[in-house]
């Protein structure tokens, strides 16, 4: 059984740490030595969304930056190895699906060397932030330079196929000492591994958010153990966020329309329409048919019909948590 922590962590103080390209440490199992290809890149250029106009503001709310790899190397231990997807990539993407800003999740691929994304976050101006992967090497300088660059949240797999699941002493440490600064934990499990971890869950003592739906596979129905518990979880810990992403692994042929997802992502917003995200996972690792980012922000009208309660997710509910200003990000 888990007890919740007690925040008795001092604020770390700024010393103006830049040392964040150095730090190539990786939470990746030093046992896991063999790469395999990320698969194909994203298409290069998505279809424009059809069935309504992202109001401004609008946030996509999980991506990533894989490289260029000349400039960011990606972890020497990683599991695979993307096609590099760049800021610039990315950005004409936004500007295509008229989106205006974004959080950045770091992926196993670049270990716990987070300068890709910082430098994509210091691209926006304000429009983006991120959530990083830290381990132990990182001082309380390196922490409050994370801060400074807009990083909330940190992020640990749980999943099989990228190493599995983390060191729970290292976790609980490194959780306590992000927790003074305000930030959230983004974890990303198995549909079928997250019913385990209800203690540890029960025990966070900041805002978690559990990614793409946690994983579940629609062609099991949305009767599945796993969903039933992230609902439940949803409904009775208001730490508890999730994001409705990642229709294309879902979905039981990998493929639009995605029609098997609807109900699961509708059941989630019903539950709690203030702590749901969204987000394209753009550019798709792992993915041997890469989506339409177009076709998955068009399913976000499926989703949630009403154009007030998609708003909230696209808008209000990333500004809650990712702490952007107001008007930050308008065009």
């Amino acid at each position: 059984m888990f007890a919740r922590l007690e925040n008795s962590w001092t604020a770390p103080c700024f010393r103006g740490a830049t040392e964040t390209q150095s730090l190539m440490a990786t939470t990746n199992p030093p046992h896991l030595n063999s790469v395999t290809s990320a698969g194909p890149g994203p298409i290069a250029k998505a279809s424009r969304p059809t069935t309504f106009t992202p109001p401004p503001l609008a946030c996509d709310a999980h991506c990533h930056v894989f490289g260029p790899a000349l400039q960011f190397p990606f972890s020497p231990s990683r599991t695979y190895t993307p096609p590099d997807s760049g800021v610039d990539d990315f950005e004409a993407l936004q500007q295509r699906l008229g989106l205006s800003r974004a959080v950045f999740v770091q992926a196993s691929c670049h270990g716990t060397d987070n300068s890709a994304m910082i430098d994509a976050i210091g691209r926006g101006n304000g429009r983006y932030a991120g959530v990083a992967m830290i381990d132990d090497s990182y001082s309380d300088d390196d922490l409050t330079y994370l801060h400074d660059n807009r990083v909330r949240g940190i992020r640990f797999n749980f999943v099989a196929h990228l190493g599995g699941a983390p060191d729970l002493e290292v976790f609980w440490r490194l959780v306590g000492r992000v927790a003074p600064l305000g930030w959230h934990v983004v974890l990303h499990f198995d549909a079928k591994d997250l019913p385990d971890y209800t203690d540890l869950l029960d025990a966070m003592p900041v805002p978690y958010v559990i990614d793409h739906m946690a994983r579940v596979p629609a062609e099991k129905g949305p009767d599945q153990e796993p969903f039933q518990h992230l609902l439940r979880l949803l409904e009775r810990d208001e730490h508890c966020w999730v994001k409705i992403s990642c229709a294309e692994r879902l979905t039981a042929g990998k493929v639009a329309p995605f029609d098997d997802v609807v109900p699961f992502a509708q059941a989630l917003v019903a539950a709690a329409p203030d702590r749901v995200l969204w987000g394209t996972d753009w550019p798709h690792p792992n993915m041997k048919v890469m989506p339409d980012e177009g076709v998955l922000l068009d399913l976000l009208a499926t989703y949630v019909p009403d154009e007030g309660l998609r708003n909230q997710i696209l808008v209000n509910n990333p500004q809650t948590l990712y702490d952007f200003a107001p008007t930050t990000g308008s065009q």
